[in-house]
């Protein structure tokens, strides 16, 4: 971890003025308060999701200006629960407070032209940094309070272990409602892991401006391609799945309630972040 000391602060009187340094806003004179640090990111986590098929019309309807209804699967999604580490270059994982966080979205099928894709219409994180992060990448982030069974090698009553029978709970919830909760059910391992991650993730880059005559103007609107490096999927096993979306104020995920469910799955995923694809800019 990169830290500056005392005695270096005094220095700071003598930079020139708008030296501002940091990846992400708030930028700051070491560039230490920046609520993440600059790329390569590198993510590890444990998985916990439900596969299913709801209303194709309501999926359709969430989709931004270029991406379009997959004629073979509209109507096909999958919720995810994630407990994640991160870090960057300085061993940020050795601050699970500030870079340990979890998270739940949903993603459903699309078209991006003639190839098939996923888009993230709603995602919910438990930490400022990842939402920082999300929104730098275009994952539409709100703060939410997110639970999974954890799995543990010491074997007992709590262990959950990954294992034919064992069961994992899932839960959203944000302001004090819940939003979505899941069980999965393990019965079998899956040999290709990467199967269940064939489609690659769409997003939305979206800024608004506040200045008054340009709020209908957003300062970026661009649709951008998730890439992800170095994926790896290990662990990964399939069974039953239940999902729930309970309707709340002030939301939408309801919208997309399973109708069907395919199957629950459960993995362990690492990947790294250092580039974004751009595939449309829509700005004015």
């Amino acid at each position: 971890m990169r830290l500056v000391s005392v005695a270096s602060l005094p220095k700071v009187m003598h930079r020139k003025t708008g030296m501002l340094r940091g990846f992400t806003v708030p930028k700051s004179p070491f560039g230490q308060a920046a609520l993440t640090p600059p790329p390569p990111w590198h993510y590890a986590g444990d998985v916990v999701g439900v596969e299913f098929w709801t209303d194709a019309d309501a999926t359709a309807a969430t989709l931004p200006n270029g991406l379009s209804p997959d004629p073979k699967s509209n109507g096909h999604a999958v919720m995810m629960f994630l407990d994640w580490q991160f870090t960057a270059q300085d061993d940020e994982y050795l601050e699970p407070a500030r870079y340990q966080y979890r998270e739940a979205f949903i993603l459903v099928d699309a078209m991006y032209r003639d190839e098939p894709v996923m888009w993230c219409p709603y995602i919910y994180v438990d930490n400022d940094a990842a939402l920082a992060r999300g929104w730098t990448q275009g994952f539409p982030k709100k703060m939410g309070s997110i639970f999974q069974t954890r799995s543990f090698a010491a074997s007992g009553p709590a262990a959950a272990p990954v294992a034919p029978g064992s069961r994992f709970g899932a839960s959203l919830s944000a302001h004090g409602q819940r939003l979505a909760e899941a069980c999965v059910t393990l019965h079998r391992p899956v040999a290709n892991g990467i199967s269940l991650l064939s489609r690659p993730t769409v997003l939305l880059r979206y800024f608004p401006r506040l200045a008054a005559g340009y709020q209908d103007k957003p300062a970026v609107n661009e649709l951008a391609m998730s890439i992800t490096d170095d994926l790896t999927v290990t662990g990964a096993w399939i069974g039953q799945g239940e999902l729930n979306f309970p309707e709340a104020n002030g939301e939408e995920l309801n919208a997309l309630a399973p109708k069907r469910i395919e199957s629950g799955f459960r993995y362990s995923v690492s990947y790294s972040v250092s580039d974004l694809k751009i595939l449309e800019d829509h700005g004015s």
